[in-house]
């Protein structure tokens, strides 16, 4: 998939195109790359320079329908949801075709990337096997189930901080196109409760509350942004032909 911005460099709205396109990639889920030309540098292709500014193309189509034109030394206007000019294209219509060559929807890449907390949850509730008098007991219970019993206790802490480390790695991946490094912060703060209050002060409301904060990390790091709304007013736009 190609996607291209088409600017002059005296256009107002560049900057917002680009914050326009950067969350339209991050709520379709894909990797973030286009390719832009000045409508007046040497190395523009022909068909670029047909484009008023800002224009984005994908696969050589205009995201707002806009055929290419004779006259295009101008800003353009578009029309957003609400039927008011604006100065960069609908974050839907780029949405839109971006997605016609992404299969998984947002709402499955979203729930993948918070599938890095099921280990840290499962290991976080696993109960510690202090009491040796108990052991029989679990032996027992597991023995029903064709288990074997096995000691984990030591081996909690490593396991917690390994699992932990790949759930902080998601909040840290890619996050200044989604919601900054804010959740980023947040995980490491319910991270160090979470372990200070499970194996230092052995509390289960410490626990708790740190699994709480990181799940809550986590979606707010998924989260849809919202739209990007621009107001610019320029005397020399003009309206895209229907």
């Amino acid at each position: 998939m190609k996607v291209e911005l088409i600017y002059e460099k005296t256009c107002p709205n560049i900057q917002a195109a680009r914050e326009q396109l950067l969350k339209a990639f991050n709520q379709v889920d894909i990797e973030c790359r286009w390719q832009e030309w000045e409508v007046s540098d040497n190395q523009t292709p022909a068909y670029a320079r047909h484009y008023g500014s800002p224009t984005i193309l994908i696969d050589g189509i205009d995201v707002a329908g806009e055929k290419p034109t004779d006259n295009p030394n101008c800003c353009r206007l578009y029309v957003d949801e609400k039927g008011k000019f604006c100065g960069v294209p609908n974050i839907s219509d780029i949405i839109n075709a971006l997605s016609i060559n992404t299969k998984p929807s947002k709402k499955v890449q979203r729930w993948k990337r918070n599938t890095s907390l099921f280990p840290v949850i499962g290991v976080a509730l696993l109960p510690k096997l202090t009491c040796p008098a108990c052991w029989p007991a679990y032996a027992g219970l597991l023995s029903a189930l064709g288990i074997s019993f096995v000691d984990y206790t030591p081996y909690l802490l490593p396991f917690t901080l390994f699992f932990l480390l790949v759930s902080l790695t998601a909040l840290f991946y890619n996050a200044k196109n989604r919601r900054g490094y804010s959740p980023f912060y947040m995980g490491i703060i319910s991270s160090l409760i979470l372990v200070v209050g499970n194996f230092y002060f052995e509390n289960e409301l410490f626990m708790y509350i740190g699994l709480g904060l990181l799940i809550s990390a986590s979606i707010w790091n998924t989260w849809p942004l919202t739209s990007l709304k621009s107001d610019t007013n320029c005397s020399a736009c003009t309206t895209p032909k229907n």
